[in-house]
């Protein structure tokens, strides 16, 4: 592991020309999503162990950034050989690295099998088998996990908790996790293009009622686009309180006195900021036919999901984000900017430019008491302009069979490199 590997690392995903830019078919969101490819002009090698960056600005959360998934480190020199043996693709389908275990099986969908690295630079690796077992079903994976077929399980739904609890063989774990889960409208489309439409709707929402129904103590309500235990969030910010009331009056000001009608897509998938999602849009659907909104569930395959969503299909969307590298502007920036409209991750399509100034502004500024006031500020315009509706932010729960140590989950990720069966 070396300079020349990160330079490959960085360049392949930059620079068009390069030889790996369209391998696997070349596909670098969070790279163009966080502004990565405008933000670094130019990354040479000082020497085997240091490498310069040079930015086109200040960039408080960069470093923060090179913490996330899309910035792995791959290996130059097993590039190349890749490259000359016409089989390049094997650096992202068989990947080397300098991680805890070693990549020894794959089949789609199924199966991925490690091995121990004997040469792991933190020392010896306690479990010499690593062994993932792709089970979509979240009452097959408790079912796995009860008859020893499994020692892990990541995410179970609220409804297993109290059945977990009670086997003594098994054991819940939880993490106050850094995401938030929210109903995005599509600003670009009426009627929501018109302020008054989407505060009348936050207005519209019992979220209290979907923590309680949906979350069962494993989520709180949410009032901004920053989960409260991060830096910049504003306690201050005052909430859309359930006024359904209130919500015909501002309707019948934007002229919609008789509601209307609209779309209301679904996530197919399970998150911890969204246990249940067909559920959370019911109970949404029947909040909104309260005040004269008829809304029309609809959803599709994950992957069509988030095409339609980046391409603006939707006029209002289930979504939600977890935190990957724990700075705010993975929040803020990705999801709200203007600039993030074109990247396709801004599912409200919301451009407002005093609050993409403040964030900005944040991003430049490096006194982290600074950047949080610039924050909190903009999060007092996204409350007025009310572009989501802020729904939950999710705890992170997975469950282990009781003879598991070592094994932890961070607010981004887990840590296998410690776990062991006792």
């Amino acid at each position: 592991f070396n300079a020349d590997d990160v330079i490959f690392s960085v360049m392949r995903q930059k620079d068009p020309k390069h030889p790996y830019h369209n391998v696997s078919q070349g596909n670098y969101e969070y790279f163009n999503d966080v502004g990565l490819d405008k933000l670094i002009t130019d990354v040479k090698k000082l020497d085997d162990y240091h490498v310069q960056f040079t930015l086109s600005e200040p960039n408080a959360p960069f470093l923060a950034d090179w913490g996330m998934d899309f910035a792995s480190i791959l290996s130059a020199e097993y590039a190349d050989a890749m490259l000359k043996k016409g089989t390049p693709e094997n650096v992202d389908n068989w990947p080397i690295g300098t991680g805890p275990y070693a990549l020894q099986q794959y089949k789609a969908d199924s199966l991925i099998r490690y091995i121990a690295n004997p040469n792991y630079w933190d020392g010896a690796v306690p479990t010499k088998h690593l062994i993932f077992s792709i089970t979509p079903s979240v009452e097959t994976r408790l079912a796995k996990l009860k008859t020893n077929e499994c020692q892990i399980i990541p995410a179970p739904s609220p409804v297993q908790f109290e059945q977990i609890k009670a086997d003594k063989n098994l054991t819940l774990h939880s993490v106050e996790a850094l995401n938030v889960g929210y109903l995005a409208f599509n600003t670009e489309k009426k009627p929501f293009d018109n302020v008054l439409v989407r505060q009348a709707l936050n207005y519209a929402v019992d979220k209290k009622a979907i923590i309680n129904a949906v979350f069962m103590g494993s989520g709180s309500v949410a009032k901004s686009p920053i989960p409260p235990n991060m830096m910049g969030f504003n306690p201050d910010l005052k909430d859309y309180e359930y006024d359904p009331q209130k919500a015909k009056a501002l309707l019948k000001q934007a002229g919609l006195e008789k509601g209307f009608e609209t779309d209301l897509w679904s996530m197919p998938v399970q998150r911890p900021y969204n246990p249940n999602s067909r559920r959370i849009a019911e109970m949404i659907q029947n909040d909104w036919a309260k005040v004269g909104v008829k809304a029309k569930i609809v959803s599709y395959e994950w992957g069509e999901y988030l095409s339609g969503l980046r391409k603006g299909e939707h006029s209002s969307a289930l979504y939600g984000w977890m935190s990957d590298n724990g700075d705010p502007d993975n929040f803020t920036d990705v999801l709200l900017s203007c600039e993030s409209i074109q990247s396709g991750s801004n599912a409200a399509r919301w451009c407002d430019k005093k609050f993409t100034s403040l964030i900005d502004q944040a991003k430049r500024e490096s006194d982290p008491a600074t950047r949080a006031k610039l924050y909190q500020q903009s999060q007092v315009i996204f409350h007025e302009q009310a572009p989501w509706v802020p729904l939950a932010n999710g705890k992170t729960f997975f469950a282990t069979r009781s003879n598991v140590s070592g094994y932890s989950v961070s607010l981004m990720g887990s840590d296998f490199s410690k776990a062991k069966l006792n």
